[in-house]
């Protein structure tokens, strides 16, 4: 019979080949990882949470939109650093662009300043050297009914738009589930169309529906529409390597 000495000696041995066996391969795994680039390392991209200061964009009761797209343009910008992006945000707190970045300048009316304001997120595209634009909005319409995200681009815009905004549109609808919408070209948006880099607009619900109005104003809601997002722009930037 094997004695109770040898048994101990032989259970120490097969634990301690056990753990070297997962030492090795938690260093083998580790050494991949650290010599595969993240997903979206080398790209600058510019995060332009919509409206800002006076222009509050659209509400309903206490909720303003420009506090939900600063809310989900800053879980959006942690998204895409995880992912290896380096972030420029258009604003970062509730002020417009203006305010936080020419904070001296003055204007005759408030229309003179919203074209300032919308002139200086154009340069602050064209001056960083970004490789994307994405503008994030929420919607709202007088008919509770309509719901769901919908992500835009300019038919006269940057000619990868199209394909920024499908790959986006996608993701929300695989990941968020609110939607059945495709990405649309629209001739409307200044932003869009004087991008020099490919450039959407997503709109990520509407406040005018009761439902939608509760997830956008939700952390885990906010943080989970701006992973759909960073998923979308990591498709797209994979797609462009094949």
């Amino acid at each position: 019979m094997v004695s109770y000495a040898l048994k101990r000696w032989i259970a120490i041995g097969l634990l301690l080949l056990v753990s070297v066996s997962v030492v090795v391969y938690e260093t083998q795994a580790s050494d991949r990882a650290f010599f595969l680039p993240a997903p979206l390392a080398g790209m600058r991209i510019v995060v332009d949470p919509g409206h800002g200061g006076m222009d509050g964009g659209a509400s309903i009761g206490e909720v303003v939109e420009k506090d939900i797209t600063l809310a989900l343009g800053k879980e959006l910008e942690k998204e895409l650093k995880h992912l290896g992006a380096e972030v420029v945000m258009t604003r970062s707190n509730e002020e417009d662009a203006v305010a936080e970045h020419n904070p001296k300048a003055t204007f005759p009316t408030i229309r003179a300043r919203k074209r300032a304001d919308l002139q200086l997120r154009e340069e602050m595209i064209a001056n960083t050297e970004a490789d994307l634009f994405i503008s994030v909005h929420v919607n709202s319409i007088p008919d509770a009914r309509w719901r769901g995200a919908q992500v835009f681009y300019h038919k006269e815009g940057h000619v990868d738009g199209a394909a920024v905004a499908k790959a986006i549109q996608g993701s929300i609808r695989e990941h968020i589930g609110n939607t059945e919408r495709e990405a649309l070209a629209i001739k409307q948006v200044y932003l869009l169309k004087k991008a020099t880099v490919p450039a959407v607009l997503v709109e990520t619900g509407f406040l005018s529906n009761p439902e939608e109005l509760k997830l956008l104003t939700s952390k885990d809601y906010q943080k989970k529409m701006a992973e759909a997002i960073a998923d979308g722009i990591e498709e797209y930037v994979d797609g462009e390597m094949q």
